[in-house]
């Protein structure tokens, strides 16, 4: 989806951001937008699955493009395409990347470990400028300990609302379209936008208490699903129904199971509209590396070590799929009947 800038700034000229529309991405964004005070011509963005935002970019000489947290590997054509039509390319991304070229217009900023998110690349890029809005990227992105050390300084409280304000923005990039949002990631951005400070918008836009309401209404509707298939202790794969509330709370879901048991790996598969199945996974937290190599054995999977996903799982690979992983990642496996 494609957006202009907020209405009443000055309009800058072809500076163009795809972002992705999860907590990472728009605190990534916001920090940019504080920092740097030129509007922005055009936003490009979308669900959180929805990352291959440069394939159908225009742009071209003179043009700035700026893209966060969306995975290089994915969009290498249309970065490649950008820069042979002249257009400059700033890229901030924590995701499996491969070959990153050299070229005079493309200025990358990816850090794949896991103690990195597109927030916190972008934090380093400022120098801490807008450090409050790292801190909400890296908590929405499930790295707690990162957060809380980059804002050791705030009190126990002030820490604990921009934990809620990560969580309930990453919740709702998840769904399979932006129907099964609260907000349209661009809406959510231009809500964002008129604060400063995190901890003022959690306490002056309606947006945060819906987003909180509702992140807290599908949890409770998740804690009665029995895990598909599981090794103890090491592994466990969730199935979510076919429901919008399913789709929104997957990501949060998985997260919320990767704090509960750290030495386990999980696996959340939620069916799509058209068949098959969309999947999130995540590594044990007490060893945050697998989940992207393992993914990457999939048509349409990626992502980063500590967290990656399928984009459409076929619809009878199912029960394979739980094998692969419970083996992958546990000895023995042993998958649910029915």
């Amino acid at each position: 989806m494609e957006s202009a800038a907020p209405p009443g700034e000055t309009r800058g000229v072809n500076r163009i951001c795809a972002f992705n529309g999860d907590a990472d991405g728009l605190c990534a964004l916001q920090q940019l937008c504080l920092a740097e005070p030129q509007a922005i011509d055009r936003l490009v963005t979308g669900p959180k699955r929805c990352i291959a935002l440069l394939a159908a970019l225009d742009a071209g000489a003179g043009d700035e493009v700026t893209a966060l947290d969306i995975s290089f590997d994915v969009n290498r054509g249309g970065v490649e395409r950008l820069l042979a039509h002249g257009a400059s390319v700033r890229y901030f991304d924590h995701h499996y990347a491969g070959r990153v070229p050299a070229h005079p217009r493309l200025a990358a900023f990816i850090d794949p470990s896991p103690a990195a998110c597109t927030s916190v690349i972008v934090d380093r890029f400022l120098g801490g400028a807008q450090r409050r809005w790292a801190i909400v990227g890296a908590f929405g992105d499930n790295l707690d300990e990162v957060a809380r050390n980059l804002g050791s300084e705030l009190s126990g409280k002030d820490l604990a609302r921009l934990r809620e304000l990560g969580t309930a923005l990453n919740y709702n990039a998840y769904g399979e379209t932006e129907a099964d949002l609260h907000f349209a990631p661009a809406e959510l951005h231009a809500r964002l936008r008129r604060h400063a400070d995190p901890l003022a918008f959690v306490h002056e836009d309606p947006a945060f208490a819906r987003l909180s309401e509702g992140c807290r209404d599908d949890l409770a509707r998740a804690a009665a699903l029995a895990p598909f298939a599981q090794a103890r202790g090491a592994a466990a794969v969730y199935v979510l129904p076919d429901a919008a509330w399913a789709r929104r709370v997957s990501g949060v879901l998985a997260g919320r199971l990767a704090r509960a048991a750290p030495a386990s790996a999980h696996a959340v598969v939620s069916p799509l509209s058209g068949g098959g199945w969309r999947v999130s996974v995540r590594s044990p937290l007490e060893r945050p590396y697998g989940a992207a190599s393992f993914c990457r054995r999939y048509a349409g999977g990626g992502g980063r070590e500590a967290a990656a996903g399928i984009d459409r799982l076929p619809a009878a690979a199912l029960a394979a799929f739980a094998e692969d992983f419970l083996a992958c990642f546990a000895q023995p496996a042993k998958v649910a009947s029915g």
